[in-house]
């Protein structure tokens, strides 16, 4: 709520900022600590909590964060009586990381690095060698895989190690530069169905006496933007994927341990002026700014060159009761971007990063037409955004 005219606006520290849980409890801790405890070379268990298995399996659904489930105990029974085994029977969560989009959040759990390192740290970014936006999850403009995420990952190393490796997913996603650089190693098996998927995980899981396998299931995420998550078809979508939970836990082999998780979670945004900010409308904001990236709720603002303090000043002005507004170098710093940033990757974080605290985004009209239409946005740090699962069936 802003304060009276007559008062001075309380702006939000930059260290007052959730950080997720980088090395001990976020996406990027996952598939490390399950192949370490498969035997792979030159990984350590990150999350102490988990027991080492087998064979392993994670079902990431995209969009359904912790909170999520805990709402709703009536349309996903089977995932709600799960809550108490998340991150090794403690009950508790873990987080996304920052910012907590599919991009960002899925080279987290495949590369086992957080942002910092991976280099994917927002929907879009700023190229470097080019001064274009980039889109990390459309992957447009077209930008060299290998260039741009070049780390292996945690698949690919497992499958040379011997563990059979294998993602199960929509067809489409095979050729994808996200899933290259991201979730490539072993065997990619495109499956239309969710039903189809959960089958053909756990066939594989059963077909390697050490086995990693990815399965990956897309549409709660897709109802949340278009319709939200008090919506009726959000929550058709959450009855379907706790079937699907249900369908693959109960077709573990033995020596099995099913980890059932997501990217980040989501919140809906009403469609205000309080609550919707549109920078295209909003000449202090621009003033200075010459790109926008990120998303509503996680932003990279990229100034015209000599004009950064004075865009660092404007938006925690204009925000700064309402976002976590940092420079680079505080967001660094903060380690909202996990502990250590990779050369390449400096540039691509915004001159100025804005997270939301408060239910808002900043929207923009004219260059963002989709986006800004989504009823259901997610990004920043906040616990229903950061918050996700880590869901555990053992058999």
């Amino acid at each position: 709520m802003a304060q009276p005219a007559w008062q001075e606006p309380v702006l939000l520290p930059v260290d007052t900022a959730p950080v997720p849980e980088y090395g001990s409890g976020s996406l990027c801790d996952l598939l490390p600590t399950l192949v370490a405890g498969q035997g792979v070379p030159g990984f350590a268990a990150a999350i102490p909590e988990l027991a080492p298995a087998d064979r392993n399996c994670v079902f990431l659904i995209d969009g359904l964060g912790w909170e999520q489930i805990g709402a709703h105990p009536d349309e996903a029974p089977f995932l709600h009586s799960l809550l108490p085994t998340s991150r090794g029977g403690t009950g508790r969560p873990i987080t996304a990381g920052f910012p907590a989009t599919t991009a960002t959040s899925l080279a987290s759990v495949g590369t086992g690095l957080p942002p910092g390192e991976h280099g994917l740290p927002g929907y879009t970014v700023r190229d470097p060698g080019t001064g274009e936006l980039m889109n990390q999850l459309r992957w447009r403009p077209w930008t060299p895989p290998k260039a741009w995420q070049p780390h292996p990952t945690v698949f690919g190393l497992a499958d040379a190690a011997g563990v059979r490796t294998a993602q199960v997913s929509a067809p489409a996603f095979e050729q994808t530069p996200l899933t290259k650089v991201a979730l490539s190693g072993g065997s990619f098996l495109g499956r239309l169905s969710g039903e189809e998927r959960m089958d053909t995980a756990a066939e594989r899981l059963a077909a390697g006496d050490r086995s990693l396998v990815y399965t990956y299931y897309s549409e709660v995420d897709g109802m949340g933007h278009r319709f939200g998550i008090d919506s009726d078809a959000w929550r058709g979508q959450l009855m379907y994927v706790d079937g699907l939970a249900r369908r693959l836990a109960e077709q573990l082999p033995a020596r099995s341990a099913l980890y059932i998780t997501a990217d980040h979670g989501m919140i809906d945004i009403p469609f205000d002026e309080q609550s919707r900010i549109d920078f295209d409308e909003d000449w202090e904001l621009r003033a200075g700014v010459a790109l926008l990236g990120g998303e509503g709720r996680a932003r990279h603002v990229y100034a015209v060159p000599g004009a950064e303090a004075d865009v660092l000043t404007v938006w925690r002005e204009v925000l700064g009761e309402q976002f976590w507004v940092a420079s680079r170098d505080e967001a660094i710093e903060a380690g909202w971007f996990g502990p250590r940033i990779d050369e390449r990757v400096h540039g691509r974080i915004g001159d100025v990063v804005a997270a939301a605290r408060d239910d808002v985004v900043i929207t923009a009209s004219v260059n963002e037409p989709h986006e800004s239409a989504m009823v259901g946005m997610h990004g920043s740090m906040t616990p229903v955004e950061q918050l996700v699962p880590l869901l555990e069936v053992r058999s």
